[in-house]
């Protein structure tokens, strides 16, 4: 394995990846939306194939998708750009029938 993918295996924070990857950041934009960043670079590194052969190749590689994952969140928000299943799911506000509803309740004696 790589010297690279073993040193971002040990990464952990947001703030830990956009330094190793030298991406330029804001801390408040990372202080609001670090877990949307970090599961939108997943989600773009598990979409990319990647062409680098040396570590040097990789890391360009690496930094270009953390930057379009942060850059994502610059101007827009979790809500809007729906990473996490919770924001897929809601989109306003539940609705059930009083149909629905009636059958759930137990009946009465």
């Amino acid at each position: 394995m790589s010297t690279l993918i073993n040193a971002l295996g040990n990464l952990s924070s947001a703030e830990e990846f956009l330094n190793f990857l030298e991406v330029d950041y804001q801390q408040p934009v990372v202080n609001v939306n670090r877990l949307h960043i970090l599961k939108r670079f997943n989600q773009y590194m598990a979409r990319h194939s990647f062409s680098g052969t040396s570590d040097a190749e990789l890391k360009a590689e690496y930094k270009a998708l953390l930057e379009q994952a942060y850059n994502d969140f610059v101007n827009s928000d979790a809500s809007t750009e729906k990473v996490f299943k919770v924001f897929q799911d809601a989109t306003g506000v539940k609705t059930f029938s009083v149909d629905s509803l009636r059958a759930s309740l137990p009946a009465r004696q």
